[in-house]
């Protein structure tokens, strides 16, 4: 026996059909509009603020600070031009999260140097080695890091990341006060002196001047000029005063 579908039946039946049809086309729709709306790069909490001081770090590298701006850092890291005021208040403290890195890389890498080598002298010989090396692989960076443009002062974290770079110099000097390298002088002083001599190298060989007067190897350089204060500082032996002799009577 057949059953016959009634009227009011058929009716329900196209009206579930219809509500369906539109439940669909809706939810299609809504996958389209979060497709095209979704953010193309999604940063974790944190990330924001690296991602902002590498691409403000590229900038520098490429074209000098002239070319640090909060908006083209933004654009190079992708997110809006409001985003990087969440974190920095302006481009100035930017640029000081730049240099904060850059000094703690730079005493990472003065302090790998230093626990390489075989002894106090060739450790204080590696870290000016190390440090001139930096400058010439970041000068846009490493003339920044000494300049006046950023007022340093107002950056605690700045001034700690610098504190942390010159640490590894002192502590290299430390150590050859320990094994007599450098006698009875005083290890500020010679750390002063030595922090000198390889800034000084650093910033001609960052403005290519030390390659246009004194081209060479830049290692073996740093090397004399390093080992030219250590023989200046070098422990002697002391000298004997004269015996004197006595009159006869």
């Amino acid at each position: 026996m057949h059953s016959s579908s009634s009227p009011c039946n058929a009716r329900v039946s196209v009206v579930n059909i219809s509500i369906s049809f539109n439940v669909m086309i809706v939810n299609m729709a809504t996958r389209r509009r979060t497709r095209k709306t979704a953010p193309k790069t999604a940063y974790h909490h944190g990330d924001l603020p690296r991602a902002l001081v590498e691409a403000a770090e590229a900038l520098i590298e490429s074209g000098g600070s002239a070319r640090l701006t909060l908006r083209d850092a933004a654009q190079a890291a992708g997110v809006s031009v409001a985003a990087p005021y969440r974190h920095f208040a302006d481009r100035e403290a930017l640029l000081a999260a730049v240099l904060a890195k850059a000094f703690r890389e730079l005493a990472r890498s003065t302090d790998d140097a230093r626990r390489d080598a075989p002894d106090a002298t060739a450790a204080l010989l590696a870290v000016g080695v190390a440090y001139v090396a930096f400058a010439g692989d970041h000068p846009a960076i490493y003339r920044l890091m000494f300049g006046p443009e950023c007022d340093k002062s107002a950056h605690p974290d700045l001034m700690a990341a610098g504190h942390e770079a010159l640490s590894v110099l002192i502590e290299a000097v430390a150590a050859c006060k320990v094994a007599n390298v450098i006698g009875d002088a005083d290890v500020q002083q010679v750390a002063l002196a030595g922090w000198s001599l390889s800034h000084g190298l650093a910033s001609l060989h960052a403005d290519g001047i030390l390659a246009a007067t004194m081209p060479g190897d830049l290692d073996a350089t740093a090397r004399v000029v390093l080992r030219m204060l250590l023989d200046g500082v070098r422990a002697r032996p002391a000298k004997r005063k004269p015996a004197v002799r006595k009159r006869r009577g």
